[in-house]
């Protein structure tokens, strides 16, 4: 992806903000909604451990909010490692489902890709699951690309399994253009 500032646009009566006290509570219950966690008590835990123990990172967690200042979703300009190297990741994107078909998932990822942006942190990676393929063609309309191989952090890559839940719910045309655009 180049290194250009992306337009972010976001649909009327929603905004995007930083982090601030309280979030990590909302933050819990998308991410437990969608079953990234066996309990919104584990998902606050882990919120509160990874990024509440470490301030510079509050200002790289957004937030969706809508018109009365409930979070819609919420993204992270995240570090991992690849091997030895600190790489740039987009990570827990979410975005409750009243909320979905907005384009807050495309906001959310667009702020943070400019973050990145701003750093010069660039290339990004994103970790995925296989059955999320409404995100997975999000990341590809962003740029992004399938890997067949490579991976970072302790993820494992998954991209045969991605491919055939794939296969099964999107369109001949999307597909072929996945397979094609797919990288080793």
């Amino acid at each position: 992806m180049e290194r250009r500032k992306l337009s972010e646009q976001i649909a009327d009566g929603f905004s995007i903000v930083s982090y601030q006290s309280g979030y990590e509570k909302e933050w819990a219950k998308l991410e437990y909604a969608i079953g990234d966690f066996d309990s919104v008590t584990e998902a606050e835990q882990y919120f509160v451990k990874t990024y509440l123990q470490n301030p510079e990172l509050l200002p790289n967690i957004l937030f969706a909010l809508n018109k009365d200042g409930d979070v819609a979703g919420s993204c992270i300009a995240w570090q991992d490692m690849r091997g030895i190297n600190s790489v740039s990741s987009l990570h827990w994107l979410v975005v409750d489902d009243r909320y979905q078909g907005k384009g807050l998932g495309r906001a959310l990822c667009t702020a943070v890709m400019n973050i990145y942006v701003k750093r010069r942190g660039l290339p990004v990676y994103i970790h995925t699951q296989p059955w999320s393929w409404k995100a997975i063609l999000l990341y590809r309309s962003l740029g992004f690309r399938l890997q067949k191989t490579d991976t970072f952090s302790n993820y494992e890559n998954e991209y045969a399994k991605a491919i055939a839940e794939l296969r099964k719910v999107v369109s001949e045309e999307q597909y072929e253009l996945l397979l094609r655009s797919s990288e080793n």
